[in-house]
């Protein structure tokens, strides 16, 4: 469950189609009691829900799950992680519509744990729809930049395997784990430690990424889950492919998110003095589109193409209609924080500096040797 988007489409369905029969959500949790607690602190307990907690007053936690129902589960492995044969009767037997919307987002992840959830996650939930006798629909949430770093103009078409950049192999997914379960036998039989194991992992990631034309592990295995989402695929499905998702722009009010995500990290970072300079191009085009569009184009898309017997891929971002620099963002997020100033652990103002941009590898290698080099030398 991608806890931001889980809550944001949640609130959504909730709020504007409060006669809907019932949400299961599933939560990579142990059992039922964790999986609920996971849901209540995480989801229902967030600001994103205080519009209905206010419409509904003291009623609103029996309404919530009444129509919500977290399920103890994990979609790195078959049945997705639910082994109660009742239960999974009766989601086979009630469930209409798959939303698919976990994934792990780390650029740098251990190989095994993102192929596990971001590649073979989407082969366990097309596996389970396949069994679902009422599924009209299976919506996957992907990402827009699972394409390899090819320049030029990207269609919305099927990802296929591709060949290595030496053209010597074609992609292999279940190679793929293979390799992975071979190292992590060897490592286990050579008794390495933990941190190893993960470097390793997290380094035969990048080498299988980099040997691909992917620059980071995240979107690698993405692009497989996407190969294997159409190869499987066998209800309706539809793959919708957002950019960088921020905050919300006016539902269920504006300015919500949960932690700090994508292009927060850097604007958080500069607010807080962490960011002394921006390796970049001022020009360049941010492709940023709110949480709450990407639900609406959600709950659109599945209720216009309900019984469509086609793969549908759409794209969600604002950069053709809508772009913002990142100059632009830089200078906004400036005049922001000379008006809302961050406050430090010491409790004093930290005053944000104008944001000062290395555009040159030339230049970026200069201020290194002159802020950091020379000074540890």
């Amino acid at each position: 469950m991608a806890r931001t988007k889980s809550a944001m489409f949640v609130e959504k369905v909730l709020r504007i189609q409060p006669k809907v029969k019932k949400l299961y959500l599933l939560v990579r949790a142990n059992d039922s009691i964790s999986a609920k607690h996971q849901v209540e602190t995480e989801v229902m307990q967030t600001e994103v829900f205080k519009i209905l907690a206010e419409k509904y007053q003291g009623n609103f936690p029996s309404f919530f799950w009444d129509k919500v129902c977290p399920l103890a589960g994990d979609i790195s492995v078959e049945d997705l992680g639910i082994y109660d044969r009742n239960l999974k009767e009766t989601l086979r037997d009630k469930i209409n519509v798959i939303v698919h919307l976990a994934a792990n987002t780390a650029f740098i992840e251990r190989y095994d744990t993102a192929l596990g959830i971001n590649t073979f996650g989407v082969k366990h939930v097309s596996a389970f729809g396949t069994r679902c006798l009422k599924l009209e629909m299976l919506l996957h949430i992907s990402t827009a930049y699972v394409t390899p770093d090819n320049g030029g103009v990207i269609l919305e078409q099927p990802l296929s395997a591709v060949k290595a950049l030496d053209r010597c192999s074609i992609l292999d997914i279940e190679a793929e784990m293979a390799l992975v379960q071979e190292k992590l036998k060897e490592l286990t039989e050579n008794k390495a430690s933990e941190d190893t194991i993960r470097l390793s992992m997290k380094k035969l990631g990048l080498r299988r990424t980099q040997t691909y034309g992917w620059s980071n592990t995240y979107t690698f295995t993405k692009a497989m889950g996407e190969m294997l989402f159409y190869d499987l695929r066998r209800h309706l499905p539809l793959v919708i492919f957002p950019t960088i998702v921020t905050s919300t722009c006016k539902e269920p009010f504006p300015g919500w998110i949960e932690g700090v995500r994508t292009t927060d990290a850097f604007i958080t970072g500069y607010g807080m003095g962490h960011l002394k300079y921006i390796p970049a191009d001022v020009t360049t085009i941010l492709d940023l589109v709110p949480g709450d569009l990407v639900v609406n184009a959600m709950l659109t898309i599945i209720g216009n193409s309900y019984n469509e017997s086609s793969v549908f891929i759409y794209q969600i971002g604002s950069s053709t209609r809508n772009p913002i620099t990142i100059g632009k963002m830089a200078d906004e997020a400036y005049r922001y924080f000379l008006r809302n100033p961050c406050i430090g652990s010491d409790g004093r103002i930290i005053k944000v500096k104008e944001p000062y941009f290395v555009t040159t590898m030339t230049g970026f290698y200069i201020y290194m040797t002159i802020r950091n080099k020379l000074p540890l030398q």
